[in-house]
């Protein structure tokens, strides 16, 4: 991204810098860790002086935190933040999540990709007496749970690659995949297919069903999950079509809010 060349007004050039700063958040969340100015630098196609400036501004905001190493990672400004959007969006979808549970009979879950981590940020539970619970805020790893197979599959293999190996992958059950490299030989079909399976991988005797919702907040999956005798496997097609109506559903209000959003910054 160059530098502007010609005269800028100064809404512009606000919009602009605005641009910049999130993208530069962005990049030092992909980043996973550490990163330097020169590092900004390559990745944004930016101007290190454009860089620096909005970084200092930024770490004057709290939303970013230099090290004694002069490297810079995201700031704690940053959690507050995080933790009003989960509760937004974990509200805005649980209306959907009731359809499913009235649907499919079973829980149904929304999570999102959280670092190495996936954490659940919205639960209907079933009806039933007998029931999957997860606590909301619960973060668990990628790659025992279906919704964390699903949010790896929608990731460039070098980056699920490192999640993989920055979050370990423990055994849980005796069905859980503990090799990286065996697990990530699966995320293609699993992205082909648009849907995956936790068959007994996270706790024995349960089965989850689990999709992407295409075009959601940062990365975003929603699951139905209950005991394997009340999810047979015959039953996983429809599941996946009532799951995948639900994101569609999601990805579309998410998309109607955006407009708005903008709408309303544009009147």
């Amino acid at each position: 991204m160059a530098e502007t060349t010609g005269p800028v007004s100064s809404a512009d050039g606000g919009v602009q810098s605005l641009e910049r700063a999130f993208l530069l958040l962005e990049l030092m969340a992909e980043d996973g860790g550490e990163v330097a100015l020169s590092r900004l630098a390559v990745d944004s196609g930016l101007p290190l002086s454009t860089i620096h400036r909005l970084v200092r501004t930024l770490v004057a905001r709290g939303y970013v935190r230099q090290l004694p190493s002069r490297r810079y990672v995201l700031g704690p400004r940053l959690i507050h933040l995080g933790e009003s959007s989960s509760r937004t969006l974990g509200t805005w979808a649980r209306p959907h999540l009731s359809e499913l549970v009235d649907s499919t009979g079973e829980t149904a879950n929304l999570a999102m990709l959280d670092g190495d981590r996936v954490v659940y940020v919205a639960q209907v539970p079933s009806r039933h007496s007998m029931r999957m619970f997860t606590e909301v805020g619960r973060r668990v790893h990628l790659h025992c749970t279906g919704v964390g197979k699903a949010l790896l599959s929608q990731l460039p293999a070098s980056t699920a690659r490192e999640l993989l190996e920055r979050g370990g992958m423990p055994r849980r059950t005796a069905k859980t995949i503990t090799d990286p490299d065996e697990l990530l030989a699966l995320l293609p079909q699993i992205a082909a297919q648009g849907y995956v399976l936790d068959d007994g991988e996270q706790e024995i005797g349960v089965r989850c069903v689990a999709v992407p919702v295409p075009g959601g907040p940062a990365q975003t999956a929603i699951s139905v999950s209950g005991p394997e005798g009340r999810v047979p496997l015959e039953s996983v097609p429809e599941i996946v079509a009532q799951l995948q109506q639900t994101a569609a559903a999601l990805a579309a209000e998410l998309r109607e809010d955006g407009a708005r959003a903008l709408s309303g910054r544009s009147s």
